[in-house]
């Protein structure tokens, strides 16, 4: 048993706080506090009543700060991520849903509930978290997602268990063609990072999944660019297309947009002021070319 284990719970988080302090993580007392309720059962608020009480530390505690301190996720340590409303599961060979997320999903979800029973697809939907959220949140909707990697797939089958979605192991690319123009919402999160943009958060190059990341090209837009392909071929005329990216992608995925028939193309940013995603409304033109095009194909 290492020392810490043997204080009482406040100086142990003081302890660790320091510890994750000198490893560079960027939230040390949150992430102490965090691990200390995991292993407790407790609530943040709870937690800290518990140490004004002079609670002991919880067994194993040491060892959860070492493991945060090489830069292991909080979220693997614990298993759990937040998203809105949501308790997710997350560990291993699956992205980590981000904060910036929660407001593209409220994109989507604003438009699904103009809707009734809004029929809404989830391209390359990872944890689920987009999907979940949506199928939680709009009453009626009927919610399709699509997940390319194995295990993200096994992540996300935990996660959506309960709710209305349809979860398909595939490609984005050739995602539910029994829906072509029948969709009317489409939202994804798909990786975007450019190849030689290596992020530079530990947590996020050393344990997120490769696959997650990386968009594919020097821009990184390849993948972006294969969602936007699948929203406009799902999607009913006037159907609404979000999708997130980079903030210095914004321009070229306006453009890109634009190009692919999109109309009210428009930014939008997340809490921190970046340019987080780029929203437009499929056109009667656009469904009329993508269904001429697979004709001929």
């Amino acid at each position: 048993m290492d020392l810490t284990d043997s204080l009482e719970l406040a100086d142990s988080i003081r302890q660790a706080t320091a510890q994750l302090t000198a490893a560079g993580v960027p939230s040390p007392r949150i992430d102490a506090e965090l691990l200390a309720g995991h292993l407790l059962g407790l609530s943040p608020g709870e937690l800290r009543a518990a140490a004004l009480r002079g609670v002991a530390t919880p067994v194993g505690y040491s060892e959860l700060i070492a493991e945060r301190a090489k830069r292991l996720p909080l979220q693997h340590l614990t298993g759990k991520a937040y998203f809105r409303q949501l308790e997710l599961a997350v560990g291993p060979g699956v992205f980590v849903p981000r904060p910036e997320t929660e407001s593209v999903a409220q994109l989507a979800i604003d438009q699904a509930l103009l809707l009734d029973a809004a029929v809404v697809v989830d391209l390359g939907t990872g944890s689920g978290a987009l999907a979940a959220a949506i199928a939680s949140e709009v009453t009626g909707s009927k919610v399709y997602a699509v997940e390319l990697s194995e295990l993200a797939h096994a992540w996300a089958a935990q996660n959506l268990a309960g709710h209305s979605v349809e979860l398909r192991l595939g490609d984005l690319r050739t995602a539910f063609p029994e829906l072509n123009g029948q969709v009317d919402v489409v939202v994804s999160n798909p990786p975007y990072i450019p190849a030689d943009a290596v992020p530079n958060e530990p947590e996020v190059a050393e344990h997120d999944p490769e696959i997650a990341l990386y968009g594919g090209g020097i821009d990184g837009l390849e993948l972006p660019a294969a969602a936007l392909v699948s929203a406009a071929r799902l999607l009913k005329p006037g159907g609404y297309f979000v999708m997130e990216h980079a903030e210095v992608q914004a321009a070229a995925i306006q453009r890109l947009f634009q190009q692919a028939g999109f109309t009210q193309v428009q930014g939008h940013r997340d809490l921190a002021g970046k340019d987080r995603a780029t929203s437009g409304q499929s056109s009667v033109d656009q469904q009329t070319s993508g269904h001429d095009e697979r004709m001929t194909q």
